[in-house]
């Protein structure tokens, strides 16, 4: 079957409005959210139900045609985006948008692959329960790519990332077959816990269908506070002493830099920060519990004083409305869209120790400006579970085109940075095509041998979205483990 066969026969297999072929059509599809890869696909599929999706896989195996799945498209990484020089279909979920079922009984909720974060938190809240992920894109997110790429977000430093709160999985394997483990159990320890082979597999094994996600209690209350601290010592600091006091109520810690904040200023325009004076760092905190009238409130109010006291901070001030702390995850969700929207910043995901959070973003500072001397440091994120986001701003007044020449020698400093701390060039972003090459380096030989085999096994003929991660029987990964 050739490539026009395939595309017909998928359209007389569910039906022509599910297979777009029109360039106007493709074109969405086409592209990663920064716009980095633009690759051309035969055809965009959109099956309505899992058995359309093994139909797919299974049609496009007997073709020899590769797949590449896509979610809400939110990733940084270009993982949703075909990899040039090959053949493939993309496989869009956003037609499945079922909720399957829901018990506050059970604490879980099992829904289709294309149903959005923010779908699913608002189905939890109506049942008087909370889905904890959360990040600025759970509007468009959809919880299939969430799995795929182990999304983080902001309540990482209490209930952990998609993986933490995944109970099983649906996946459409690259043989066409369908694994049902929709499973709600919280202890199974009857063999190899295979839903997590998929979790931030990035699509490469699988295509996951569906998820059974954990619920929580919803929070009855919840506190907020801004923060100016002196540098990123004193928040590391600050955290370990709100952290020793508040405990698992402590929800977010949020590391925000005046550099960055700068740029979300000046897009709002009308945007005011809470604090009085400029403050070259920001910390916003959050602690929420679910046991009513316990007064959070007060409780940051009496640490953040005994902080001031401490010079751990320099000003603070606590949201005593809704509104207020709306305002206050404004600035930190505007600067990071702020960011995301520019072609005068390169963006980093890398992780470190909590430990190591300071000398991170110091390290790191020094390894650019040796590179390029006036770019601007912007280091964000959850300083709890030691996501530094360590963005870089352009020079002033050079042009988007020749800073984008400095992108790679700029993002490896960074990346090495990170890697000689004992940390993470992917923290929540993925591999991707973006990181392939950097995954080789911050990866043992036994490591990249390991996913090798892993690949081989699930996928032995390179069939699920090729040129991520690692491909099947990659030759210069065998090459690497065996120098």
């Amino acid at each position: 079957m050739d490539t026009a066969d395939l595309i017909e026969v998928l359209a007389d297999r569910l039906g022509p409005a599910s297979v777009l072929t029109a360039q106007s059509e493709l074109e969405a599809f086409q592209a990663d959210l920064l716009n980095k890869y633009r690759v051309p696909a035969l055809c965009v599929v959109k099956p309505a139900n899992t058995e359309e999706v093994a139909a797919t896989v299974r049609l496009a195996r007997e073709a020899g045609v590769k797949v590449t799945p896509a979610g809400g498209r939110t990733g940084f990484a270009g993982g949703a985006v075909a990899r040039e020089g090959t053949s493939q279909i993309v496989v869009s979920l956003e037609r499945m948008r079922s909720i399957r079922a829901l018990s506050p009984v059970d604490d879980v909720i099992v829904c289709d692959a294309g149903v959005t974060l923010a779908e699913i938190r608002q189905a939890a809240e109506a049942a008087d329960r909370y889905f904890p992920v959360s990040h600025g894109g759970e509007g468009t997110s959809q919880i299939g790519g969430m799995v795929a790429t182990n999304a983080g977000g902001n309540n990482v430093l209490r209930y952990g990332m998609a993986r933490a709160n995944i109970l099983g999985l649906e996946v459409v394997l690259a043989s066409g077959d369908v694994w049902d483990g929709l499973r709600a159990l919280r202890k199974d320890n009857s063999g190899y816990d295979l839903k997590q082979m998929f979790v931030g597999s990035e699509g490469t094994l699988g295509i996951v269908t569906a998820a059974a996600l954990r619920l929580q209690p919803r929070p009855r209350e919840r506190a907020s506070a801004l923060c100016a601290v002196p540098g990123p010592q004193a928040a590391l600091e600050l955290y370990n002493t709100v952290r020793s006091s508040a405990g698992e109520l402590l929800s977010a810690f949020e590391l925000m830099p005046h550099s960055g904040l700068e740029l979300h200023l000046a897009r709002a325009e009308t945007t005011q920060v809470p604090l009085s004076g400029r403050h070259e760092w920001m910390v916003l905190l959050e602690a929420e519990t679910s046991i009513p009238d316990l007064d959070l409130g007060g409780l940051l109010e009496r640490l953040l004083g005994e902080a001031l006291e401490q010079g751990l901070i320099e000003d603070a001030a606590v949201a005593r409305s809704l509104a207020q702390r709306n305002a206050m995850w404004a600035l930190r969700e505007g600067m990071a869209e702020a960011q995301a929207s520019s072609r005068l910043v390169i963006k980093s995901d890398t992780s470190v120790p909590v430990s190591a959070v300071a000398e991170f973003v110091d390290r790191a500072t020094k390894a650019i400006h040796a590179l390029l001397p006036d770019a601007v440091p912007i280091p964000f994120g959850h300083i709890g579970d030691g996501n530094i986001h360590f963005n870089i701003g352009a020079p002033p007044g050079m042009s988007a085109e020749t800073f984008a020449s400095n992108e790679a020698r700029l993002s490896d400093a960074v990346c090495d940075t990170a890697i000689q701390l004992g940390g993470s060039i992917s923290a929540e972003h993925g591999i991707g095509q973006l990181k392939l090459d950097k995954l080789r380096k911050a990866k043992s030989k036994t490591e990249l041998e390991m996913m090798q085999r892993l690949k081989n096994s699930f996928d032995p003929d390179n069939l699920m979205n090729p040129g991520k991660i690692v491909e099947a029987d990659d030759p210069a990964l065998k090459q690497e483990a065996q120098s």
